[in-house]
């Protein structure tokens, strides 16, 4: 288990445009790091945060999903996100992980943001997933879901949570406030980024993006302007705060029940 760094792109994104999105995402590229091992985009990457899932979903074999794989591939890095995909009549907010190889993992969006009517345009995913990398355990969740801390609870099976988001201007103290709960009560390393601007449903965005240490502390953070936002996950202080004091030890065992 070594120490990682990412990189969040927070930036606004074209609405309905998926190749103006590809071709604005790849000049963001230009700019990550060098030694950086994660890129994360935000939710809904390829389009923005609509409920014209119709109108604008791929397949997995589709364009940006291959886009996504080709660059990952010629990056040497793991490049992840959120967009909207179509498999078998369904519709999914899909995060998606794809390493160096081209790989893919998915994880599939739980809790749908009804007050947008989420939950009548997409299905919801039904199993929480946690991906290996270089060592770390680590759990992807998707805007809304950050609201929902049982389903996230850490039962000692991960160490980092990535969040990706389009999380409105008007809700922002919501937004930092359960990202350092989600910290704190799972003792593990967060990275969020969200988006800035305004969407084609004239949404304004505050941006945010961030990352937290696994004791709740800001690591780093911005505010509304477009940017990269390079976080560092330290496998040392992880192992040090959980070894001193292990509230894991103590935490009530439940079972969850599908809906």
């Amino acid at each position: 288990m070594r120490s990682l760094k990412l990189s969040l792109i927070q930036t606004q994104t074209h609405w309905h445009q998926p190749d103006a999105n590809r071709a604005m995402f790849d000049r963001w590229f230009e700019q990550v790091p060098a030694d950086t091992d994660v890129v994360v985009l935000p939710e809904m990457f390829s389009s923005g945060f609509t409920m014209a899932s119709t109108e604008v979903a791929e397949k997995m074999t589709d364009a940006t999903v291959v886009w996504l794989q080709n660059c990952a591939v010629q990056q040497g890095r793991v490049l992840c996100g959120s967009m909207v995909i179509v498999e078998q009549g369904r519709y999914y907010n899909r995060f998606l992980w794809i390493d160096a190889n081209g790989t893919i993992s998915i994880y599939d969006k739980r809790h749908r943001f009804r007050m947008a009517g989420e939950n009548q345009h997409y299905s919801a995913g039904d199993a929480r997933v946690v991906i290996e990398f270089e060592g770390w355990r680590i759990c992807p969740m998707i805007c809304y879901d950050l609201r929902f801390p049982v389903w996230f609870r850490n039962r000692n099976d991960y160490d980092a949570i990535i969040c990706v988001a389009n999380w409105p201007a008007a809700r922002q103290h919501a937004w930092n406030d359960l990202l350092k709960a989600r910290a704190i009560e799972n003792q593990a390393y967060v990275a969020a980024v969200n988006i800035v601007g305004t969407d084609g449903n004239q949404v304004i965005y505050g941006g945010g993006s961030a990352g937290y240490g696994p004791d709740g502390r800001v690591l780093v953070e911005c505010f509304d302007t477009a940017q990269i936002v390079n976080v560092h996950f330290q496998a040392d202080k992880l192992l040090k705060l959980r070894k001193s004091f292990p509230v894991w030890q103590d935490a009530d065992d439940f079972e969850l029940e599908k809906k």
